[in-house]
């Protein structure tokens, strides 16, 4: 069996709650998370859109990361 140790240099997480400070908290986690990584954020995008099914705002934001 061999083990292989590759570099990430880029990473892309989707996240997303139906409420922006649940969501501002759960991609300040993943920032936590990815610096161990030796990962920083290269790009923030975000969209909110109405859930009908829920009577909801759904916030959504894809964050990029990539290598120091």
């Amino acid at each position: 069996m061999e083990i292989s140790l590759d570099m990430i240099k880029d990473k892309v997480e989707c996240l997303q709650a139906y409420d922006f400070r649940e969501l501002e908290r759960a991609i300040e986690e993943r920032i936590g998370m990815n610096k161990a990584l030796m990962l920083r954020v290269k790009q923030v995008q975000h969209q909110v859109t109405f859930d009908p099914f829920r009577n909801k705002m759904l916030y959504s934001a894809i964050v990029h990361f990539a290598v120091y």
